[in-house]
């Protein structure tokens, strides 16, 4: 199995510990996405390691912290390099390397499919390409007997949010009420359903946008 890291890599030798604490063999792969070259370096310090795979979860994505009257070329740009260019290019260049029967899994947002967050447009935009891609690429993978799904989390506490989340306690409050469910997701709250997908369970759906906000509105 392999993690791949942008610049975290303190965390990234945390979840190798954890993986092979409980059997799992497990390398770490730091490679910056959103720059040129990005998916090759990374297929190739994945090929010093393995040969093939099975499943490929898109899971790196950034945030933007400027509104849509304030945000500029250069922050978009990035957004759109990190959370759409990239995944497309690491699935284009690991399809090869993908096993028959194998599983593709994107990270979208609930933003895609909700405005509650409008001053986020340029972020939920780079998802909604995302989302384009999963449709499309599961009817070019299908034969092959490859799923492709999207995840679309809702507010999670995690450490991308928490300088918001965790600001204050009417912050706190204000996430969870935004979910039918009362409170803020956990990262376990969408790793679940991302192994549903990546299992046996999950062979028989493909192509599909599944919503993992808690119930948060549409």
């Amino acid at each position: 199995m392999g993690v791949h890291y942008g610049s975290n890599r303190a965390a990234a030798e945390e979840t190798v510990a954890t993986i092979e604490a409980a059997g799992g063999t497990v390398f770490a792969l730091g490679v910056e996405l959103g720059l040129p070259g990005d998916a090759g370096a990374l297929w190739a310090a994945f090929d010093q390691h393995a040969e093939g795979l099975d499943i490929l979860v898109n899971n790196a994505g950034i945030g933007t912290s400027k509104s849509f009257s304030e945000i500029g070329e250069a922050e978009y740009d990035r957004l759109f390099a990190v959370n759409a260019k990239a995944p497309f290019f690491l699935t284009q260049l690991g399809v090869d390397r993908l096993r028959d029967g194998g599983r593709v899994i994107n990270v979208s947002t609930g933003l895609t499919h909700a405005a509650v967050m409008p001053e986020l447009i340029a972020y939920s935009m780079t998802k909604g390409a995302l989302d384009v891609f999963t449709g499309n690429l599961s009817k070019l993978l299908g034969a092959r007997g490859i799923t492709v799904n999207t995840v679309a989390p809702g507010i999670v506490d995690t450490d991308v949010n928490a300088d918001w989340l965790r600001a204050s306690d009417e912050a706190w409050a204000g996430a969870a009420a935004m979910s039918a469910l009362g409170r803020v997701g956990t990262p376990a709250d969408i790793a679940d359903v991302v192994a549903f997908l990546a299992s046996d369970n999950g062979r028989w759906v493909t192509g599909q946008w599944l919503d993992a906000t808690g119930g948060s509105p549409a």
